[in-house]
């Protein structure tokens, strides 16, 4: 497990990389780790499947941007933005408590009153979440868009993206 921000942005991919577009936030973030630096610094972190462990990361940050599959009952592949008022958080009954997910970490979050302010999730509609290990090749063809995505709010955020050159030996 990664140190948690304590005053900065937190970018977090989550998602399930071994169901198909599930996948997505992890896949986005990768690309942003690979191929971007920002500056000032900030926290790029792969939440995976983490469920409540997110929580300190969520609490301790000033801004957090989730990437991830988000599932608005549109075409697969459509571009979802959605601000911190409009971003479902809730607890539900679970059958274990390995169960819990975003909405719970945003929910307890609210609760303890340590929901960051500037709060935003960025995905694309999934079109096929199933056992597979890799993302549909719709969402694959709009990875480039998301992650374009993604880099306007860090810079409405003030954060200067700059773009990895590719190694020239390779």
């Amino acid at each position: 497990m990664s140190e948690v921000s304590v005053s900065g942005t937190v970018v977090i991919g989550v998602g399930n990389p071994l169901m198909g577009d599930d996948g997505l936030g992890i896949a986005a973030l990768e690309r942003l780790r690979d191929g971007w630096r920002f500056e000032p610094d900030l926290d790029l972190l792969d939440g995976g499947t983490w469920g409540l462990n997110l929580l300190p990361h969520v609490e301790g940050a000033r801004r957090v941007l989730f990437i991830d599959a988000i599932d608005v009952d549109a075409e697969p592949g459509t571009l979802v933005e959605l601000e911190r008022e409009d971003i479902p958080r809730f607890l539900a009954r679970k059958l274990s408590p390995h169960q819990i997910d975003v909405k719970e970490v945003l929910a307890l979050s609210e609760l303890r009153g340590t929901l960051p302010e500037d709060l935003v999730a960025v995905g694309l509609q999934p079109g096929s979440v199933e056992m597979r290990f890799s993302l549909s090749p719709l969402l694959a063809s709009r990875l480039g868009d998301l992650v374009a995505c993604v880099i306007r709010r860090l810079e409405a955020w003030g954060y200067e993206a700059r773009e990895v050159e590719g190694d020239a030996c390779a």
